[in-house]
């Protein structure tokens, strides 16, 4: 050990020990060392929301921001919600790693996010449609219509919306309907008059009862209802239906309509063990989840108490589950105005770029072959992946193609070139993962058409579900056979690309070559390998690795050398990384995080975490890239992936993290790193009590926006 190292150990210890607290063996239900995972969700939400709020922005950009948070929460509903309400019903009292009861956290919820929502509705009502107004983009209710655009709604009514509807009504020979998932219906009350006047025995029955009546509005049908030829003026389809109810109810008295909207529980558990085919299992789940059991109740502020507890009492719910909406009922269905081409009201379109090795004229692979490449989305055009399999599909060298595919939406040029390759007789062999949540019908129905088009297609692993973003070109070269590899942190999809930021890397490192080529054969057989050279893979050795990793980085703070952990994911919640992390912490290692979403570890402890920053980035690109930094006393090492440092990713998925080994790339990723850190535009700083606080800017007029700095902006 050099003297200035021993110096620099001599004066950290001391104060480090006297201020150092005592870590448990394990965090699981110490609150003051953990933040509530679904609490901490809703405060990413909280940041989305903030966007909308941002009077700087774009008007159509905080529409979209507003209809983001309440897309979000519908999934949070569906799936983290009911997962809570089914562990109260079932009376499972297991605590959450802080510590909390289900019970507990349903409370903490509807407390926490009740507010966020009036909020929403407030800046709707009250900011944006009346700043669409001024720009002339109105949405306006049936009952503010003029003569003449009410006769131009009421001919839209007749000829595209009346042909399509189902009135229910509810009595003894009519029960309480189904409500599907999402669904946006009105709820009305109706009665025959005189009922008994002309009537028989069943007449008579009726006579004099109010009859609850639902009337579901046509998912297919746009919300956004024009009321004349400038396709900027709307209004309603709830309220254009409501105001024409008499020609679904002829001859019958109609009391005032009322929207309401249900969720229901959309998780989709899966015995793998005992099912013998997975794809038609999951056809199965995916019908099934249409009747999941409901969760939460919208209704429209102005419904009647009497009309809220029916449907309440109907649906199975309780007045904890129903939340008011002074506003528009599914905020989404304003996307439609995000479609107008108006540039003024919308970001500047982004300019995309390629790496200037593959734009010399050199064939990808030859570019490949002469040093690694790293893209960065959407910066960095997309059409350089799409590219690479398309080349690949066609270039008569290459013998074989390999791909692991997640989400690649409901259009791919990716998976259309994957099958020209096989009609090229290329070896190719596809993992599509059947589990992708809320992509499973895309993924089978992809899985289907590749198969037709003889692709080898496997679904995963027993048990796991397969995350990791990989391909692995395999080109004959003279005598040689050459490995090419793209590893990435972002899904195979070419339109999510343009709004997501990710990385990628190309290489023909050996090393990563055989990595990349045994893991598909794990993938694809039974292999067991275990000993990658250079991938990290969970669940083989990600967790061992990425511990080894942050303990490596302690060692060097103890004995006085560079020690620095930066980590860009989108959730932290595995408590024996963030165990392990305040250890290093409490080392002396400098650890700053940017977290987009989810961060359960507790920053600015006494003795514990004063040496932990973290940060959240929510601006116009949804931060997804997953890179990891290690100053490594002096000898950096950079990592990029698609794994988050959640248990999930650590022990119930296949994912792969990959060195970077270019020097040039390393620097590369470092200043990536760095420009986050500065950003204090659409940085928020966690707080030791789990709430966040806009980053200031220092000077006041020195704003740095990091997604526009690497837009060029």
């Amino acid at each position: 050990m050099s003297t200035v190292a021993s110096k620099k150990k001599s004066s950290q210890e001391p104060r480090l020990a006297a201020r150092a607290s005592s870590l448990p063996p394990t965090l699981l239900h110490y609150k003051h060392l953990l933040f509530n995972r679904e609490l901490s969700w809703l405060e990413f939400n909280r940041r989305v929301l903030e966007e909308g709020l941002d009077q700087s922005q774009p008007l159509l950009e905080r529409l979209k921001f507003l209809a983001i948070f309440s897309t979000n929460l519908d999934e949070y509903f569906m799936i983290r919600v009911s997962g809570l309400k089914e562990a109260l019903d079932e009376d499972n009292a297991e605590l959450s790693p802080d510590g909390m009861t289900p019970a507990e956290q349903l409370a903490a919820i509807s407390i926490k996010l009740r507010p966020m929502v009036r909020e929403q509705m407030r800046c709707l009502r009250e900011e944006i449609l009346p700043q669409l107004e001024a720009h002339d983009i109105t949405i306006r209710s049936y009952a503010e219509l003029s003569a003449g655009e009410r006769q131009f709604a009421d001919r839209c009514f007749a000829e595209q919306v009346f042909p399509v509807l189902t009135p229910q009504a509810v009595d003894p020979s009519h029960p309480f309907p189904y409500v599907s998932n999402l669904s946006l219906n009105l709820g009305m009350m109706v009665e025959t008059p005189d009922a008994g006047a002309n009537a028989g025995a069943e007449g008579k029955i009726a006579e004099g009862r109010l009859r609850f009546a639902r009337v579901k509005l046509p998912p297919f049908i746009s919300r956004l209802v024009p009321i004349d030829e400038t396709k900027t003026r709307f209004t309603f389809l709830g309220s254009l239906v409501a105001a024409n109810a008499a020609a679904l109810f002829p001859e019958m008295r109609i009391g005032k309509s009322y929207l309401f909207r249900v969720t229901r529980d959309a998780d989709i558990e899966i015995l793998e063990d005992e099912a013998g085919d997975l794809l038609r299992v999951m056809q199965q789940q995916l019908r099934r989840r249409r009747f999941g059991t409901a969760v939460r109740l919208e209704i429209a502020a102005a419904m009647p108490v009497e009309m809220v507890k029916y449907l309440t009492d109907s649906i199975g719910l309780t007045a904890r589950d129903v939340y008011d909406i002074d506003g528009p009922l599914n905020v989404p269905d304003l996307m439609k105005l995000y479609e107008l081409e108006r540039p003024e009201l919308k970001d500047a379109p982004l300019r995309t770029s390629v790496p200037p090795a593959l734009a010399k004229g050199k064939t990808v692979f030859d570019a490949i072959k002469g040093r690694d490449i790293l893209l960065h989305h959407p910066y960095t055009s997309y059409s350089t992946v799409t590219d690479f399999i398309n080349t690949a599909a066609t270039d008569p060298q290459v013998l074989a193609i390999k791909m692991c595919l997640y989400r690649t939406g409901q259009h791919s040029p990716i998976v259309q070139s994957l099958m020209e390759a096989s009609a090229h007789g290329k070896q190719v062999a596809v993992l599509v993962e059947l589990k992708a949540r809320f992509d499973e019908e895309n993924n089978i129905e992809w899985a289907r058409r590749l198969e037709r088009a003889g692709v080898h297609v496997v679904y995963g692993l027993l048990g796991l579900k397969t995350h990791c973003k990989l391909a692995l070109v395999v080109r004959q070269e003279g005598t040689t056979l050459r490995r090419y590899v793209h590893v990435a942190t972002g899904n195979y999809n070419p339109t999510t690309s343009r709004i997501y930021t990710d990385i990628g890397l190309f290489t023909a490192n050996e090393e990563i070559g055989e990595d990349a080529a045994n893991l598909f054969n794990y993938l694809t057989g039974y292999s067991r390998f275990s000993k990658y050279r250079q991938l990290l893979v969970a669940p083989v050795n990600l967790r061992e690795r990425m511990l080894a990793l942050i303990e490596r980085e302690a060692n060097h703070a103890r004995e006085g050398r560079p020690a620095h952990i930066i980590a860009k994911i989108n959730s932290l919640t595995d408590i024996v990384i963030i165990r392990a992390l305040y250890a290093a912490a409490q080392a002396g290692v400098k650890i700053d995080l940017v977290v987009r979403g989810v961060c359960a570890l507790r920053p600015g402890v006494p003795g514990v975490s004063e040496g932990i920053k973290v940060s959240s980035v929510v601006g116009r690109f949804l931060e997804h890239s997953r890179i990891f930094y290690f100053a490594n006393g002096g000898a950096e090492e950079v990592f990029i992936g698609s794994a988050d440092w959640m248990q999930r990713n650590l022990d119930r998925r296949v994912e792969v993290v990959a060195p970077v080994i270019d020097a040039r790339l390393r620097k590369q990723l470092k200043d990536v790193l760095d420009t986050y850190l500065k950003d204090n535009a659409k940085s928020r700083l966690l707080q030791p009590d789990g709430s966040y606080e806009r980053a200031t800017a220092e000077p006041p007029d020195a704003v740095f926006d990091s997604q526009r700095h690497f837009a060029g902006t």
